[in-house]
């Protein structure tokens, strides 16, 4: 089976900093994945490189999309990796707090847009029935993520963990194969962790989406994680199933702690 991202000897440096230095990783269909290590480890960066924030320093980033051919995106433009089927949520929230629930997730269907600034102008019924088509495929999601009560709502009144689910609704409104969550869990109480679970479960297996998250709560990145990646000063220092890097003594040296194991 081709991997939907395979990324090979990822390299990042910031002037004589080296931030990731010849990491590999892979994603299956299917699959949720996390990467993890401690802060500074170099999560977002590998994040950021494969999203095209950063251009890196070296190696290959590879997606194969179902049905469609493998590509390189080194390097290329952020809103162009999002239309390759890429999208992510990021650490800090970053909604339109000002626009209605709604209108942030109608924003994420921009890249599969056709509909051009004389469309807009003019109003022909082909422009008029994908913004109907727009409207109607972003309240299907808020439905799937319990937030259609809160349609018209503005962002920014949401609660934290409505917050962090409106801003996973409107990277699935990209129509992605591969979510990529940065820390989704992030200062969630515990029955919000255990909703955002759930909901990524959903979306595996409902949606047919591969997730690749990075995550601090090892309760639900043991849960849910087909396979984990773990990096240590911009190293990968070992990948397998959650039992394996439970029980890899590098891992529990670098990054979990004999305190952390019960899980």
């Amino acid at each position: 089976m081709e991997p939907l991202l395979d990324v090979k000897e990822l390299t990042m440096d910031f002037g004589g900093l080296r931030a990731l230095d010849k990491v590999g990783l892979q994603v299956f269909p299917g699959e949720v994945v996390a990467l993890i290590g401690p802060n500074g480890a170099g999560k977002t960066t590998f994040f950021n490189c494969i999203t095209g924030i950063y251009k890196p320093t070296g190696g290959d980033v590879f997606v194969a999309p179902p049905g469609k051919k493998r590509r390189r995106i080194n390097g290329m433009k952020t809103h162009r990796v999002t239309a390759q089927g890429m999208a992510r949520t990021f650490q800090n929230i970053r909604l339109f707090p000002e626009m209605t629930v709604l209108e942030n997730v109608m924003i994420g269907r921009h890249c599969r847009s056709r509909a051009g600034v004389l469309g807009a102008i003019l109003r022909d019924g082909a422009t008029c029935r994908e913004e109907k088509d727009i409207v109607d495929k972003s309240y299907a999601i808020l439905e799937k993520m319990a937030l259609a009560g809160e349609v018209n709502e503005l962002a920014k009144n949401l609660s934290y963990g409505a917050q962090r689910r409106l801003e996973i609704a409107r990277a699935m409104a990209t129509a992605p194969f591969l979510l990529l969550l940065d820390e989704p869990a992030a200062g969630m109480n515990p029955r919000e962790t255990d909703a955002l679970e759930e909901l990524i479960r959903r979306i595996c297996t409902e949606a047919n989406i591969a997730v690749l998250m990075i995550e601090h709560d090892m309760r639900i990145v043991m849960s849910i994680s087909s396979r984990i990646y773990v990096l240590d000063y911009g190293r990968m220092i070992a990948a397998g199933t959650p039992a394996e890097v439970m029980e890899n003594p590098i891992v529990i040296k670098a990054y979990l702690g004999e305190e952390d194991m019960d899980v």
